[in-house]
């Protein structure tokens, strides 16, 4: 007769972490996205200092992404996409 043993686990505490790794990191390249969309409209559109308000903009809003991956919360990136996203409409009209 057949020994029915319970099933190992397998690691399930491995494969969730990999999953949360994986959610968090297409939410952090998602955002990343998102700020190089933006940056890409200053570069073309903005009449003065499309240059510096661009770059400025993608440089604090990847050091946000990388601190927010750490903290687990999307505020800080959140908030400043928002604000530069805002500066860049502002200063095309």
């Amino acid at each position: 007769m057949a020994d029915h043993a319970p099933a190992p686990s397998h690691g399930m505490d491995e494969h969730t972490a990999t999953y949360k790794g994986f959610i968090t990191g297409s939410v952090a390249l998602s955002i990343i996205c998102v700020y190089v969309l933006v940056a890409l409209v200053c570069f073309r559109f903005v009449p003065t200092y499309n240059v510096f308000i661009g770059f400025s903009g993608l440089i604090f809003g990847c050091l946000a992404v990388v601190i927010d991956m750490r903290l687990g919360s999307w505020k800080l990136s959140g908030g400043l996409l928002a604000l530069f996203a805002l500066l860049v409409a502002f200063r095309l009209s």
